[in-house]
Order: C-alpha cells, then sequence, then structure tokens
C-alpha cells in the first residue's frame, strides 16, 4: 500500500525521505543537536494524523452534500508520569449542525491512521 525510504549520512540529524513519490526532510531541534531542517519525527506521526483525519471527514461530508466549510484538527503528542504516550485531538468544524459535527466526531474515531495508531503495528525489522 505505501512504501518510503529514509536516508541519513554524518549530518546530524537531517534525514531525506522518500515516500509516495515526494521528497521530505525531517531533524531534530537545534536543542536536541539537530539543524531544525524539518519536522522532527513525531511531528511527522501527528501531521499523518491530522492529514488522514482532516481528509476523511471531508470525504464523508462531501458524500453526504454536507455543507462543510473547514475542518481544523489540533495535535497534541505527550508521555504521562508512566511513560505512555497519548495524543490528544481536538476538531474545530465549521458549517454544520450539532448532529453533523458529531457524526463527524464519530468518523475520526474510525479514520485508517487513527485505526492503525490505536491497533498497533507489528514491525518487521531485518537487515539487508
Amino acid at each position: 500500500m505505501a512504501h518510503g525510504v529514509a536516508r541519513i549520512g554524518r549530518d546530524h540529524y537531517s534525514t531525506r525521505i522518500e515516500v509516495g513519490g515526494h521528497a521530505l526532510v525531517s531533524d531534530e531541534p537545534q536543542a536536541l543537536g539537530g539543524a531544525n531542517a524539518g519536522p522532527a519525527p513525531y511531528d511527522l506521526l501527528l501531521a499523518s494524523l491530522g492529514a488522514c483525519t482532516a481528509i476523511t471527514l471531508r470525504m464523508y461530508a462531501d458524500r453526504k452534500a454536507w455543507p462543510l466549510e473547514r475542518v481544523e484538527v489540533g495535535l497534541h503528542f505527550s508521555r504521562g508520569e508512566d511513560g505512555a504516550a497519548k495524543i490528544d485531538r481536538t476538531l474545530t468544524i465549521v458549517g454544520l449542525d450539532d448532529e453533523q459535527r458529531a457524526r463527524l466526531l464519530d468518523i475520526a474515531e474510525r479514520t485508517p491512521v487513527t485505526l492503525t495508531l490505536k491497533g498497533g503495528v507489528p514491525i518487521h525489522t531485518k537487515l539487508a
């Protein structure tokens, strides 16, 4: 379904990424020794969830011919005192009534990236 490659040389810690025919750069902030040349890895994770959420809600509203004007997906990644990771997601939905907004809130819980993150994904690593 998806394929990507990440490459790093001697740069601290700028990483070139090719995914879906697009070139991206990820890096760490200067406070962590990087040059802040691009989003950090967790920023990219939030970007993926935010994009999937916004796109899915737009598709659903379009299919229903609802007058959705705008969706904003606010995201915050954090870890609790126990080290458990969590993402807080806040939806701002403009142009719909309360019932439609509630339906989109429900749909947001079942977007593809949401389900992937909630379910976990096995990662199989090998040497080339």
